[in-house]
């Protein structure tokens, strides 16, 4: 099985191209950058994955998609080679984007135009484990124990 899941955010804006002949089909490329869960050694903290899209999904990237914004999408690991001008050899991985995603809210997106991500916890009132603090003294009126 060839399956591949990734969320990241966008290195710089889609580029897009159109094949030639009767029926033109659109092609995206972009890159992820995908954080890692563990530094390196090197202090290296993402991954860097390109990704290729056709159709309406290069369509809609081309629509949609910028620099900074996090996406989700899903696919498969294509790899290939080709000889470049100076006779080398290169090796090429791409992932085939099957599914395409927004994985933020836009307002949240709004401010990684830059890519930047902000230090610490954006909503004082949620704990770092995704679950709202509940003020002291409202344990009377919840519904439940």
């Amino acid at each position: 099985m060839n399956k591949v899941i990734l969320m990241g955010r966008l290195t710089r804006d889609p580029e897009i191209r159109y094949s030639q002949g009767e029926q033109s089909t659109a092609v995206a490329r972009y890159t992820l950058a995908v954080d890692r869960r563990f530094n390196r050694n090197d202090g290296q903290t993402a991954d860097f994955i390109q990704c290729v899209a056709f159709g309406r999904s290069a369509e809609f990237a081309e629509k949609y998609f910028h620099k900074g914004i996090k996406i989700a999408v899903s696919g498969r690991i294509q790899t290939g080679s080709y000889t470049n001008r100076d006779g080398q050899k290169v090796y090429t991985t791409d992932v085939v984007v099957e599914d395409q995603e927004f994985a933020e809210s836009k307002n949240a997106s709004a401010g990684n135009e830059s890519g930047f991500v902000p230090a610490g916890n954006p909503n004082p009132s949620m704990a770092g484990d995704g679950f709202m603090n509940i003020p002291d003294g409202i344990e009377e009126e919840l519904p439940f124990n």
